[in-house]
C-alpha cells in the first residue's frame, strides 16, 4: 500500500514539473512575442488610387475601358429611346383616329410624317396601300407587318448591344487574369518564389482585371434585361394600338 502510495505521489510529483516547465517555456515565448512586437516596426501599405489600381491591371484595362464608355451610352440612350411616349406619340394617334373616322387618309398620313415614330411609320405604311373606292384590309395588313418588323427591329438592335457588352466584359477581365497569372508564374520559374513584390504585382493585375470586368458587365446585363422587358411592354401596346386604328379605317369604310 505505501508502495502504491509513492509511486503516486512521484507521478503526481512529475505531472507538476511537467507543467511548470511547460508554463515557463510559454511564459518565455511570450515576453519573446512581446519584445519583438515592441522593437519591430510598424509599416504601413500605401494607398493606391484609382489610377494606380488602372494602370496596374495592364492591357486588359484598355478594351474594359472602351466597354464601360459604350455600354455607358447605350443606357442613356435607351432610357431616352424606350420609352412609351416617344415610341407610340399617343397625342398624334388621336389626331389620326380621327381623321381615319372621316376618311381623310391625306390628312393621316400628313400627321404622321410630322410626327416620326415607330407607331405612326407603321400606320403610314398600311395607309398608303388603302384604297377607299376598292378597300380590302390584305394588302394594309402586309404593309403594317412588313413595317412593324422593320420598324420595331431599330431599337432592339440598341438594346441588344448592352447584352454584348455584359458578356464580353468578364471574359476579358478573365483573359486579363489569366494573363496576370502567366506573369506570376513565369515570375516564380525566373527569380523563384522569393521576389515577393514582382510576385503580387502580377496577381493584382490579374485580380484587378478580373473585378473590372464584372463592375462593368453586371450593370450592361442588368439594364439589358430591364430594357428588353420595357421593350416588350411597348411593343404590345405598339400592336394594339395599330389594330385598332385599322378596325377604325375599316369601321369607316364600311359606314360611308
Amino acid at each position: 500500500m505505501n508502495r502504491v502510495n509513492k509511486q503516486s505521489y512521484g507521478g503526481f510529483t512529475a505531472f507538476l514539473v511537467l507543467i511548470f516547465i511547460l508554463l515557463g517555456t510559454v511564459s518565455v515565448t511570450a515576453q519573446d512575442v512581446a519584445s519583438a512586437l515592441d522593437t519591430k516596426q510598424v509599416t504601413t501599405v500605401p494607398n493606391k488610387s484609382l489610377i494606380d489600381m488602372y494602370k496596374t491591371g495592364g492591357w486588359a484595362m484598355y478594351p474594359l475601358t472602351f466597354f464601360s464608355i459604350a455600354g455607358f451610352g447605350l443606357i442613356i440612350y435607351n432610357f431616352m429611346a424606350v420609352q412609351p411616349k416617344v415610341m407610340l406619340n399617343t397625342k398624334a394617334l388621336m389626331q389620326v383616329d380621327n381623321s381615319l373616322e372621316q376618311l381623310d387618309i391625306d390628312s393621316a398620313l400628313k400627321i404622321c410624317a410630322e410626327n416620326q415614330a415607330p407607331t405612326t411609320n407603321i400606320i403610314a405604311a398600311g395607309l398608303k396601300r388603302a384604297d377607299l373606292n376598292n378597300y380590302k384590309q390584305g394588302p394594309v395588313k402586309e404593309a403594317i407587318e412588313e413595317a412593324s418588323s422593320e420598324e420595331l427591329a431599330g431599337p432592339y438592335v440598341l438594346i441588344n448591344y448592352l447584352s454584348v457588352v455584359g458578356s464580353l466584359s468578364p471574359m476579358v477581365g478573365l483573359l486579363g487574369t489569366v494573363s496576370g497569372m502567366v506573369k506570376a508564374f513565369n515570375a516564380i520559374e525566373a527569380e523563384g518564389a522569393g521576389s515577393a513584390q514582382l510576385l503580387a504585382g502580377n496577381i493584382s493585375e490579374a485580380l484587378i482585371t478580373t473585378a473590372s470586368g464584372m463592375i462593368v458587365g453586371i450593370p450592361a446585363m442588368f439594364f439589358f434585361f430591364f430594357f428588353k422587358n420595357r421593350y416588350g411592354k411597348i411593343t404590345s401596346r405598339v400592336a394594339r394600338v395599330v389594330g385598332d386604328l385599322e378596325f377604325t379605317l375599316s369601321k369607316a369604310v364600311k359606314n360611308r
